[in-house]
Order: C-alpha cells, then sequence, then structure tokens
C-alpha cells in the first residue's frame, strides 16, 4: 500500500492521482516553504491530513494548527518577516476573522515570502455564505492565481511561492470546494532536501514595518508599484491559456472551475467559441485581454459568484474603446452556487441560444430525497438539547454558535433562533438582553469556538454586567471540521502541550457562576440550567460530554473491542414515540403502523436514550425489560 507521506517526500520526479488539497502539500515542500499555519474549516483541512502523515521528524516544515485564523495570518506573517517562506490556510469566511491583519500584509516588506491560501465556497456547501474573496484581494492590493485541478494547484502555488519571495509581497492562491476535493493524476517535480538556513534575518531596516499616518502612506505606493510588477510579469506568463477554435465571432474569458464546465460543455458543439483563461484573476493581465476582446464580436465572462471579473473587463473595453459586446451575468441564479457543467450549460444557452438551445439543455435530475442533517448517534448535544429545553420557556431567546451545536436549531429541538459567525453568540445574546426583563437570553457555544472568537464577547458580558446564561457545549475537540485538537485538549498538532481548561480561563475573567455537567446526566443538567438562568448575572453551564463519534472510532482501534448496542422492547413500549419526535436520535426507526425499530448499523450502544423513554421499553442488549420479543 502507497503512503501518503512517502509520495509527498519523494526525491525523483512521479506522478501520481491526488487531491488538490494534498497537491498543494507536495508543492509547499519543493517550493521549501519552511512555516505553516492554519485554522481548520471546510473545503481545506485534508491539507493538514496530508501534512500529518508526514512524522513530525521528517516535515521540512514546521505547522501548527493556530487559535484562529487572524492568529495564524500572525504567525505566518512574522515567520516571514524572518525570511522564511511561509503559508497560511483557512476557509472563506476565515478570511474576515483574519481581515485586521490581512489588509495590511501588501504593504509590508516581506522578505521571505507569504502565499495565502483560501478554501472559497461556492454553493455554500459547509459556510454560512457565499463570500467572494476576490474582493478582499482588490480591497488590499494582493495578487491572486485561481487554478482549475490539482494539477494547477502544485504549479500554481509554485509560481505564487516564487512570485511572493521575488516581490516579497503576500500572494494569494485562490482555491475552491470542487478543485481541494478533485482528484486527478499530477506530474509532479524532484525535490532534494535541502538543510535549512534558520539564520534569524528579522532587521527593521528592511521596512518601515508601522503602517501609520506618512508612513502607512508611501508603503501604499510600494503596494500599487508591485502589484504592477504583478500584472506585467501576468501579461507573459503560460500559467494564462488561449484555446483558439477560430471563432472570430465569439470568445468566453473565465477561470478555475468554470473552465473545466466550460470545456465540457461545449464538447458537442460545431462552432466552438475561443477561450481565454485566466490564471492570474488579479491583477488582470490587460495587454492580453485587449487583444483577445479586440479580435472578438461577442465575449461572454464566465464566472463564479460576483461579477468581478465582468466590471473590470467591461472597464477595460471602454477605456480602450473596443467594439465588442460583453455578456456577464443576466439573472440572479448567475450569481449563485458552483459553476458545474449543467449550470454552465444554462448559463450559455440564455446568453447564446443558437449554440445550445434552451430545449436542449436537459432538466434537472430529480432531486435525492431531502435528509436533514443530524446530529450523530451518541452525540451529546442532543442529549443536552432533549434536556436543556425542559428547562426553558417557550418564550426565551436561544442564541447559536458555530459547531456540531448549530444543528440544535432544527426540529425537534428549535434551539437557536439566530447564528451569525464563530464566538458572536454571547454578544448578541448580551444585546438582545438589553431593555428585556421578560424573557431569558440562552446563549449557546462549543469549546473549540471558545478559544477561536469567544473570549471579547464572554468578556464583555462580564465587564458590562449583562446577565444571560452560556451554555458551553464542551465536547473536547473540534469535531466538525475533522476532530483537530484546540487549546483545552492537552495535545497540539505536533506534541503534547498543557491544557488550558475552560473552567479556569472563566474563573480568571471573573465568572462568579459556573455550573458542570455531563449532558447524559439529563435530569442534573435541566436542574443547573434551571439554576443558573435564576441568577441575575452572567452564568456559565459547562455541558460536557466527549464526541462521540470520534470516541467510538478510538475505542474501535483498542485490543479486545466489542461494539455495544441498545434494542426496543416491544412488549413494554407505548407507542408514545418520545423517542423518534422528541429525542430524535437517527438509529430510531418508525414503520407506517407506530412500531419503533433500531438501526444497528448506527446504534452506538451510549444509552443515552434509555433515560428518554416514559415506557422504560429501550435497554441495553440483552437486557431487555419482559419476555417479549424486541
Amino acid at each position: 500500500m502507497k503512503k501518503m507521506a512517502d509520495m509527498l517526500l519523494r526525491q525523483k520526479a512521479f506522478s501520481e492521482i491526488v487531491m488538490g488539497n494534498t497537491a498543494l502539500v507536495r508543492a509547499m515542500v519543493e517550493a521549501g516553504t519552511r512555516v505553516v499555519s492554519s485554522y481548520p474549516g471546510s473545503p481545506t483541512p485534508e491539507i493538514a491530513t496530508a501534512i500529518a502523515s508526514i512524522p513530525t521528524a521528517q516535515r521540512p516544515f514546521y505547522f501548527e494548527f493556530s487559535t484562529n485564523e487572524k492568529v495564524a495570518t500572525e504567525l505566518a506573517y512574522g515567520a516571514a518577516l524572518n525570511g522564511h517562506l511561509s503559508t497560511v490556510f483557512f476557509k472563506s469566511v476565515g478570511l474576515n476573522v483574519a481581515a485586521d491583519t490581512f489588509v495590511q500584509l501588501s504593504l509590508m516588506n516581506i522578505i521571505g515570502g507569504l502565499v495565502i491560501v483560501l478554501g472559497d465556497d461556492p454553493g455554500a456547501n459547509s459556510s454560512q455564505n457565499e463570500q467572494d474573496n476576490r474582493h478582499y484581494a482588490l480591497l488590499s492590493y494582493t495578487p491572486v492565481l485561481e487554478p482549475a485541478d490539482p494539477g494547477e494547484v502544485y504549479r500554481f502555488y509554485l509560481e505564487a511561492a516564487r512570485l511572493s519571495q521575488h516581490l516579497h509581497m503576500p500572494v494569494i492562491l485562490r482555491l475552491t470546494t470542487h478543485v481541494c476535493h478533485a482528484k486527478q493524476k499530477v506530474a509532479f517535480g524532484a525535490w532534494q532536501p535541502q538543510s535549512p538556513d534558520d539564520t534569524p534575518r528579522f532587521d527593521s531596516a528592511n521596512g518601515p514595518y508601522i503602517p501609520l499616518t506618512s508612513l502607512a502612506l508611501e508603503q501604499k505606493r510600494t503596494a500599487l508599484d508591485r502589484l504592477e510588477q504583478v500584472r506585467r510579469h501576468a501579461e507573459k506568463s503560460d500559467l494564462n491559456q488561449s484555446v483558439d477554435n477560430g471563432n472570430a465571432k465569439r470568445g468566453v474569458i473565465t477561470m478555475g472551475l468554470p473552465f473545466l464546465s466550460l470545456m465540457e460543455t461545449i464538447g458537442g458543439v460545431a462552432a466552438k467559441p475561443d477561450i481565454l483563461k485566466l490564471a492570474y484573476v488579479h491583477p488582470l493581465p490587460r495587454k492580453t485581454i485587449i487583444d483577445f476582446l479586440s479580435r472578438h464580436q461577442t465575449v461572454k465572462i464566465l464566472e463564479e459568484l460576483d461579477d468581478v471579473l465582468e466590471n473590470q473587463i467591461k472597464a477595460i473595453a471602454f477605456d480602450e474603446k473596443i467594439p465588442v459586446t460583453i455578456i456577464g451575468k443576466t439573472l440572479t441564479d448567475d450569481w449563485i452556487g458552483e459553476y458545474t457543467p449543467d449550470k454552465v450549460r444554462q448559463v450559455l444557452a440564455r446568453s447564446w441560444p443558437d449554440m445550445i438551445p434552451p430545449d436542449k439543455v436537459p432538466a434537472a435530475p430529480d432531486p435525492a430525497p431531502s435528509r436533514v442533517a443530524q446530529l450523530c448517534p451518541g452525540c451529546g448535544h442532543r442529549s443536552a438539547f432533549f434536556a436543556i429545553k425542559q428547562a426553558l420557556a417557550a418564550t426565551d431567546i436561544t442564541v447559536a454558535d458555530i459547531g456540531c451545536h448549530t444543528l440544535g436549531f432544527q426540529p425537534p429541538y428549535n434551539m437557536g433562533q439566530l447564528l451569525m459567525c464563530m464566538g458572536a453568540s454571547t454578544a448578541m445574546g448580551s444585546g438582545l438582553r438589553l431593555f428585556n426583563t421578560s424573557r431569558n437570553v440562552v446563549a449557546f457555544m462549543g469549546d473549540s469556538t471558545f478559544f477561536h472568537a469567544a473570549l471579547p464577547g464572554v468578556i464583555n458580558a462580564i465587564f458590562n454586567r449583562h446577565p444571560i446564561t452560556l451554555i458551553l457545549m464542551e465536547n473536547g475537540t473540534t469535531a466538525m471540521t475533522g476532530h483537530q485538537d484546540h487549546a483545552a485538549t492537552g495535545h497540539n498538532f505536533n506534541a503534547a502541550t498543557d491544557k488550558i481548561p475552560v473552567r479556569q480561563v472563566l474563573e480568571g475573567l471573573g465568572v462568579n457562576h459556573i455550573f458542570e455537567v455531563d449532558t447524559y446526566q439529563q435530569a442534573k443538567l435541566i436542574e443547573r440550567v434551571k439554576e443558573a438562568l435564576a441568577i441575575d448575572e452572567f452564568s456559565v453551564v459547562i455541558a460536557r460530554h466527549p464526541c462521540m463519534l470520534k470516541f467510538t472510532r478510538e475505542q474501535r482501534k483498542k485490543p479486545g473491542y466489542r461494539r455495544r448496542q441498545v434494542t426496543i422492547d416491544q412488549d413494554v413500549c407505548e407507542r408514545i414515540h418520545t423517542c423518534v419526535e422528541t429525542f430524535a436520535c437517527p438509529t430510531f426507526t418508525r414503520d407506517a403502523k407506530g412500531n419503533i425499530t433500531i438501526n444497528t448499523d448506527l446504534c452506538i450502544g451510549d444509552g443515552s436514550c434509555i433515560q428518554t423513554c416514559p415506557s422504560e421499553a429501550i435497554a441495553p442488549a440483552n437486557q431487555k425489560k419482559s419476555g417479549g420479543a424486541a
């Protein structure tokens, strides 16, 4: 069996089928990257999975999961100022967290080079929005390369690293969900391990590194000059591709995933349009675009999400007085979702119905049966929601945060009536409590989120005496993105470390009312929440239970592991259906006659459901309540 680490560290040139996230790590190795940092978030966690496959002692660069994206960016920036090629990666909305630092980076002289890898999420597959981070690039004068497939991920990273080291400026490598997770056979280059020169190279004379007043204005001038150098480089880059189909009437300018979808869509078209595929999406290779526009009567701009290319290319055509018709987005739907082949076919059919007749566009396939997102079998959050709901009045306000527990907003729990971003629940809850003496406000938060972004909101609630209750859902991991460690777990990416327990942090901040309970102790949890709500001050209930998906995976690896199950005693069951309608564990199945059975493929036998049954019909397997058949 091939080992990923052997592939990533292979010294001879080779080809291998890999996903985009894995190709990126090989590129980091070949480029001589020395420092990599991140905060986990889809679609990028598999980058860290590939890094983790390399034993720490053999890893040619330092890697850490930082406490949040801002810290990860600052760490990589600091290392780059010391002369080390550095990379930071995170998901789309992670750039919002890092933005305070990120928008300053292009003003600085980053002598080691800094590549920022963004996992944007068209379609909002795993994010709260579809934000297009090219806007941040324009805002901050930061170049952007956008690959279409794993092979380009590899080549574009090498290009971004070289460019960043040469110009001493940050460069964005913008990936999207499909590009991160696509697989392709990629031709990798040779790699010869080098003894790194770790001599500290930071020198304030390379600055200034203080972006204030008149200094900041000169730094902005430098940033604009560097961006112009990138534009001139982009004009000559062979990463931009031109597909000449001999069609002077029609052309398409595109990039990334839409290019691949376009190529698939026009496969059977007789008069295929010419295509300009951009690798550099900021700054745009102006002369290349002028030449393409000048040679075509009509040009379609094909881009996912916002009209970033469209507006700039229309401005170029206007400034240069080019007599070309430019077709951009025509419907609201053009702004939404991934540009997969079916979507691109629909977009082109609206623009050029004679090329792709609308009546020849296949109807969308019947969608798969809807399936509500579920908390895992045995999840402590389910047990917590089942109990906490019994402690609250129907008029109480519940505020959600980012994490697995976000799913509590769904029926039957209906816990979490609003959501914004990581760490926002406490401050939003505090605002909802102002001028409100009749409705309790309860905020939910996970332990990873607590360290990521919640501390300012918690401190504010203490400092300004906001009498809300925080339910801190502690499951001992960063569960939603793949069970990464956080500051309270006692282990970082590389080694064991000191735990920073959430209770001690809360006590150190001055929280006077802290309750702790395992979420499987439902009666006790109900009482603790009621006690917390009765206090007219900021209070915290630490609702603790390990992530059962992680726990059961670990248990299966141990010698002598035996799977447990629960069973329904049909002679005892009164068909009250609390198990499916109120507790709602997905292992329970109700048939047309109202009978409840256990899906043994899902059940982990944790027993959290046993206490929820009014009939006491649920029991561990082989421990039935009566002699009837189960």
